[in-house]
């Protein structure tokens, strides 16, 4: 929620607070802050935890495309066509075609060579 939030804007903020509360009301404002931050991670906690176990397997169905989504977004085109066109060899993209080989291609190269 606020993740842009940094070291500065939390400075004016407690200074703001510590002059509007005064040094001696600080403390417990900031015990209630923090505790109320608990209880509402805990309810969201609570409630994801009952979805789940309301919806059991429906619910991961549900977050299934979202994850897929999510792997999508974080590719580079190389890496889906990579992935998805090459079966992950990306010897087309290095130029290092010999660690493309299958393992099978050197022992029937070698066999060939044995034999004259």
């Amino acid at each position: 929620m606020f993740t842009n939030v940094g070291w500065s804007e939390l400075l004016v903020l407690g200074v703001i607070a510590l002059v509007v509360l005064g040094p001696e009301r600080l403390p417990e404002a900031a015990r209630w802050l923090a505790s109320a931050i608990r209880k509402v991670r805990e309810f969201a906690s609570n409630a994801q935890q009952q979805l789940k176990d309301d919806y059991g397997t429906d619910f991961e169905e549900f977050r299934e495309p979202l994850k897929q989504l999510n792997d999508l977004r974080g590719m580079s085109p190389r890496a889906m066509v990579t992935k998805h066109l090459l079966d992950g060899d990306d010897s087309l993209f290095t130029g290092d075609f010999g660690a493309a080989a299958p393992a099978g291609g050197a022992a029937v190269a070698g066999g060939a060579g044995a034999g004259r």
